[in-house]
C-alpha cells in the first residue's frame, strides 16, 4: 500500500542521531554514520523526528510501505522500558491516533504479567503528560502538521455572539492535501469534503452549510505540486480510511475541474466504491450545479 513515511537524504545527514530519540516508535538507528529507517512497520509518518534534524535531511514521502503496526511497535517499546512506552503513547495521542492509541494500551493490558511496570502507571503518566502545558509552540516536529481535532461545540453561544461570528464547523487540522495523515483516525468513516483553494472564501456560508460535520481537505489543482502524491493519498482514504462520501467543491474556472478528476481517478483505482458528489460554485460565491455522480 501507498502511505506517508519519512525520507532521509543521506547527503544531509551527518549521523549526529538527534532525530533518533525522537522517534517514538523506534524505527530510526545510526548504522554506518548515517540515520537509518530500519522498518517501515513500525514508522507512523506523522513526523515528529523532523523539527529535530538540524541539517533538514528528513522528509515525508509518499511511496509503497507496510501498513503501520501498532502491536509490532509495542513489542519493541516495552522492552525499552517505562519511559519510553509513555512517550510514545503519549506521541499517538498527542496527534489523536485514538485507534493506535488504544490498540497500544490493549496490547499493554494483555501482557502485563510479563512487563516491568504497571498499565496503570502508564495510563497516570500519559494522562499526566497530556495536561501539562506546552510552552513551546514546537512540540517535536512540524506544528504546521500536527493533527488536530476540534469539537465544534465546545464554542459557547455567548463568546459567538459578543464577538459577533458565526462558529466554525472545521473539525481537524491540517487540512491541505501535502500536510494531511490519510491514516489519521479522524478520517475513518467520515463523509469528506475536497474543497478547491478559493471555494471557501467564495461561499459566504461555507462553514454552516457545506462543512458541517465533515472533515476537510483543500487543494488546487493548477498551482500545487506533486499530484500523484494527492492521488495515492485519495486512494489511501478510500481504501483505508473507508470515507463513506466524498464531495468535492470546486469553481467554475476550467482549471479547477482537474480536482474532480482526481477523485474520480482514485476511485476507480481504488477498491471501494463511494457515493461522490460534484459541487460547482460561481465566482460571485453562487452554486452552479449539486449533483451525486
Amino acid at each position: 500500500m501507498k502511505r506517508d513515511i519519512i525520507k532521509i537524504d543521506d547527503d544531509k545527514c551527518n549521523g549526529c542521531g538527534l532525530c533518533v530519540p525522537n522517534c517514538y516508535e523506534g524505527a530510526l538507528q545510526i548504522i554506518d554514520g548515517k540515520v537509518r529507517l530500519v522498518s517501515d512497520l513500525m514508522c507512523d509518518g506523522l513526523g515528529a523526528c523532523i523539527g529535530h534534524c538540524p541539517e533538514g535531511a528528513i522528509t515525508i514521502e509518499s511511496r509503497e510501505a507496510e501498513p503501520y503496526d501498532e502491536t509490532k511497535v509495542m513489542e519493541i517499546m516495552v522492552n525499552k522500558g517505562f519511559n519510553t512506552v509513555v512517550a510514545h503513547l503519549q506521541h499517538l495521542r498527542e496527534h489523536n491516533e485514538t485507534v493506535f492509541l488504544k490498540q497500544g494500551m490493549a496490547y499493554l493490558i494483555a501482557h502485563e504479567s510479563k512487563l516491568s511496570f504497571m498499565v496503570d502507571d502508564v495510563k497516570r503518566a500519559v494522562h499526566q503528560k497530556a495536561n501539562t502545558k506546552v510552552e513551546s509552540g514546537c512540540n517535536g516536529g512540524c506544528p504546521g502538521s500536527k493533527t488536530v481535532i476540534f469539537d465544534p461545540s465546545e464554542i459557547k453561544m455567548a463568546d459567538q455572539q459578543s464577538h459577533g461570528s458565526l462558529q466554525s464547523q472545521l473539525r481537524q487540522w491540517p487540512i491541505q492535501l501535502h500536510l494531511i495523515n490519510p491514516g489519521a483516525s479522524h478520517f475513518s468513516g467520515s463523509d469528506l469534503l475536497v474543497a478547491s483553494d478559493c471555494s471557501a472564501f467564495t461561499i459566504g456560508d461555507f462553514h454552516q452549510n457545506w462543512l458541517k460535520n465533515k472533515t476537510l481537505v483543500i487543494a488546487c489543482p493548477k498551482l500545487d505540486q506533486g499530484k500523484e502524491i494527492y492521488l495515492q493519498k485519495f486512494i489511501a482514504l478510500i481504501d483505508n480510511a473507508k470515507v463513506n462520501t466524498i464531495t468535492v467543491m470546486i469553481m467554475e474556472v476550467p482549471c479547477c475541474g482537474g480536482l474532480l478528476q482526481l477523485v474520480e481517478m482514485a476511485i476507480a483505482r481504488s477498491g471501494r466504491k463511494v457515493p461522490l458528489k460534484s459541487i460547482t460554485v460561481g465566482i460571485r460565491g453562487e452554486i452552479l450545479s449539486e449533483e451525486w455522480i
